[in-house]
C-alpha cells in the first residue's frame, strides 16, 4: 500500500519536566536513585548500572566509560555527553534530551526509549539492536554506523543528520522519517519497509533497491 503524502505521523514533543531548584551531586553509584538533582560528572569512569535518575540534569565532562546498563531515566537533560563508551543496554528512557557531545560507542541494545531527543551529537557507533524506540528525534547528529537490526522504530524522525552506514536488517518501522538523514549505505534496503525516504535518497540508492527486488541494474 502506498503511503499518502502528508500521512506521516511526527514524534510528539517531549521536554523534560524539571524542578526549578536542583540539588547538586558529583557522583553516581550502582542502583542509586537521584531525583531533582544536578549531577556533575568529571573525568574517569562512571559505574552506575541499574540506577534511577528522575527529573534531573546530568552535566558530563570527558569520561572514559559511563555504565547506565539497566538504568531508568525519566525527565532528564544530559548536557555535553563526552565519553569513549556509553552503555545504556536494557535501559528505560522517558522524556530524555541529550544536547551536544562526542561519543565513541553508544550501546543501547534492547533499550526502551520513549520521547528521546539526540541533538548535536557526534557518535562513531550507535547500537540499538532489538530496541523499542518511539517518539524519538535525532537532530544535527553525525553518526558513523547506526545499528538497528531487529529493532522497532515508531514515530522516529531525523533532521540535518548524517550516517555512513545504516543497518536495517529485520527492522520493524512505522512512521520512520529518514528524509533528514544523509545515508551513505544501507546494509539491507529490504529493512526499509514502513520507512519514508526522500526522492533523492531513492535515486542515490536505486541500484541497491533494484537488487533487493531481484532487478539487475547494468550499464
Amino acid at each position: 500500500m502506498v503511503r499518502r503524502r502528508g500521512s506521516l505521523t511526527a514524534p510528539r514533543e517531549h521536554d523534560p519536566d524539571l524542578p526549578r531548584v536542583l540539588e547538586d551531586h558529583a557522583t553516581l553509584a550502582p542502583r542509586e536513585e537521584r531525583e531533582g538533582a544536578r549531577i556533575v560528572l568529571g573525568n574517569g569512569n562512571v559505574d552506575a548500572p541499574h540506577s534511577r535518575i528522575l527529573e534531573s540534569v546530568l552535566q558530563v565532562g570527558t569520561l572514559g566509560r559511563i555504565d547506565l546498563t539497566g538504568s531508568t531515566l525519566v525527565d532528564v537533560a544530559i548536557e555535553d555527553l563526552g565519553a569513549i563508551e556509553v552503555s545504556a543496554r536494557d535501559g528505560r528512557w522517558r522524556n530524555v534530551v541529550v544536547n551536544g557531545g562526542r561519543v565513541g560507542t553508544f550501546d543501547a541494545v534492547r533499550a526502551d526509549w520513549d520521547g528521546v531527543t539526540l541533538r548535536g551529537l557526534r557518535i562513531d557507533f550507535l547500537s540499538l539492536p532489538s530496541a523499542e524506540v518511539s517518539d524519538v528525534l535525532i537532530v544535527d547528529c553525525t553518526i558513523g554506523t547506526l545499528d538497528v537490526p531487529e529493532a522497532s522504530l515508531t514515530r522516529v524522525r531525523f533532521e540535518s543528520s548524517r550516517a555512513d552506514e545504516l543497518d536495517t536488517r529485520g527492522l520493524r518501522a512505522k512512521d520512520l522519517d529518514l528524509r533528514g538523514l544523509d545515508v551513505v549505505a544501507f546494509t539491507d534496503v529490504r529493512g526499509l519497509a514502513g520507512a519514508t525516504i526522500h526522492e533523492r535518497q531513492a535515486e542515490l540508492h536505486a541500484v541497491a533497491l533494484a537488487q533487493a527486488l531481484g532487478i539487475s541494474a547494468e550499464d
